[in-house]
């Protein structure tokens, strides 16, 4: 029986949050904080192993009494390149990465399952979310194209790395568009609070 690819899941939760003004993973939506959100949704089952990368203590300590890989992202100021960088080395045995960023609450555990169900018939390929054409979070990459993300400076993602190979991205479109919402701004989080 052919084996299994080893898949990570990387947290990415060390942004300055510069356009919410405060740090918004500490926020709370439905009596929970964003970063406890994002930690619920990732599913026990098929990651061999998952990495948090962040800058802030209380997240570094709920991602360890997780059981969660923890490194410490101590230059938040070179951008998301960094974080995906520190997530890369911590889990670099992976066969494929999951990258997952902490600021989507709708996301449902359901929708990573069907994209991670949807990378294993398609190893090769890059898997994003989506909603009716629009790419979104999060993304699945091969092993191959971690030297690409490696390389990747300044506040940039994996948005470049797909850019190159748009050839090689698959879709998994979700039903509902407010699973894609990232809370950047303070008002984003106010309008989920007001959505049923």
């Amino acid at each position: 029986m052919e084996e299994l690819p080893k898949i990570g899941c990387v947290l990415m939760a060390a942004g300055n949050s510069r356009r919410f003004g405060s740090n918004k993973l500490s926020v709370k939506l439905d009596g929970l904080t964003l970063a406890e959100h994002a930690m619920n949704v990732i599913p026990s089952g098929p990651f061999y192993r998952v990495a948090v990368v962040t800058q802030y203590p209380e997240i570094a300590e709920l991602a360890k009494s997780r059981g969660f890989l923890l490194r410490i992202n101590r230059e938040p100021g070179l951008g998301l390149s960094h974080t995906i960088q520190l997530g890369i080395q911590a889990l670099d045995e992976a066969d494929a990465l999951l990258f997952l960023v902490a600021d989507q609450p709708m996301l449902r555990q359901e929708t990573i399952l069907g994209e991670l169900a949807l990378y294993l018939q398609h190893p090769d390929h890059i898997v994003t979310v989506g909603y009716n054409g629009r790419r979104g979070n999060p993304c699945v990459f091969p092993r191959e194209f971690f030297p690409a993300l490696m390389e990747l400076t300044g506040d940039t993602g994996g948005v470049e790395v797909i850019k190159s190979h748009e050839d090689r991205l698959l879709f998994y479109n979700v039903e509902d568009e407010r699973e894609l919402i990232d809370v950047d701004m303070e008002h984003t989080l106010t309008d989920l609070m007001r959505t049923p």
